[in-house]
């Protein structure tokens, strides 16, 4: 799903073989990714999550848009659900990637694509059927063909509903390769300060498996503009596998490799203290994904 969307004829990569900027991509060399969703229970009382006071609307380098939960965005609680939340989210930093005229269509042209490698989100509070909303995004930095993004969604009294963190490979889809993103590109969505949240660590290690559940195909609305899964797909299907009554308030989630139609996800899981993990593999046993639920 494009976020940043941006740049030009896909420069090469600076240092593609700096070992720390691999790592930190959370994506193997020459292959990368993408997805995202969820369906949470509500009878769980959130833990505490620091409710910074992002509320200024467009100021500098911010993106804003307001909008209402609608009744086909709510779960069978009336609420807006953790993959509803992504979505608004995604929608932001799309909506300001079109405004500065970095959108899907330009960066089609060019050939290149802003792909997720991970997710850290926290939620206080899902809002219900026909609460207004503010969501908010920036861009907190840049390095080699890494961009960073924070988002918020507030009520219209500058409530704090969920915070997140997220991060961006610029990819030439040809090669499926990383490049680094043109100075005229982050100069246009500019930066500005991260926020002032906790969100742990951005690599997501799966321990060992107590369930096994059974393969699934990719299916065609799973898939996003860029023709393989959606990063909130990735987790409403991970979401799928949680035991009944579940309720989310964090979230962490690393992005390994595509998946495309057709493609068999194999999903495991393990229960912990803390809450549940769930994997989506291939058919070798590899990583499309690694979400953390809590």
């Amino acid at each position: 799903t494009p976020s940043f969307q941006g740049s030009n004829p896909c420069s090469p990569a600076t240092n593609p073989t700096d070992e720390s900027l691999w790592d930190f991509a959370c994506i193997p060399k020459g292959i990368y990714d993408t997805m995202n969703g969820i369906i949470p229970g509500r009878d769980m009382e959130a833990p505490a999550v620091k409710a910074a006071s992002w509320s200024r609307e467009n100021e500098g380098d911010m993106y804003t848009f307001n909008s209402r939960v609608r009744y086909s965005e709510t779960d069978e609680y009336g609420q807006l659900s953790l993959v509803g939340i992504i979505n608004y989210l995604q929608d932001c930093s799309t909506f300001q990637s079109e405004a500065i005229g970095e959108g899907v269509a330009e960066l089609k042209k060019r050939g290149c694509a802003w792909v997720l490698s991970a997710w850290q989100i926290h939620v206080r509070r899902y809002p219900s059927l026909g609460e207004a909303v503010k969501i908010t995004t920036w861009a907190s930095g840049f390095k080699g063909f890494l961009g960073m993004r924070n988002f918020t969604m507030e009520t219209e009294d500058g409530e704090m509903l969920a915070c997140a963190n997220s991060i961006w490979s610029y990819v030439n889809m040809e090669t499926g390769h990383p490049v680094r993103a043109p100075k005229e590109t982050t100069d246009a969505y500019g930066i500005d300060d991260p926020i002032d949240e906790d969100f742990g660590e951005r690599k997501v290690k799966m321990p060992e498996a107590d369930f096994i559940g059974e393969p699934f195909p990719v299916r065609p609305h799973n898939l996003d503009t860029n023709h393989h899964v959606n990063n909130a797909q990735f987790i409403s299907l991970a979401g799928e596998c949680l035991p009944k009554n579940f309720t989310v308030h964090r979230m962490r989630a690393e992005y390994k490799q595509q998946a495309h139609l057709g493609d068999v996800l194999h999903p495991l899981r393990a229960e912990t203290e803390n809450g549940c993990f769930i994997s989506l593999n291939d058919e070798k046993g590899q990583p499309y994904v690694v979400v953390e639920f809590q």
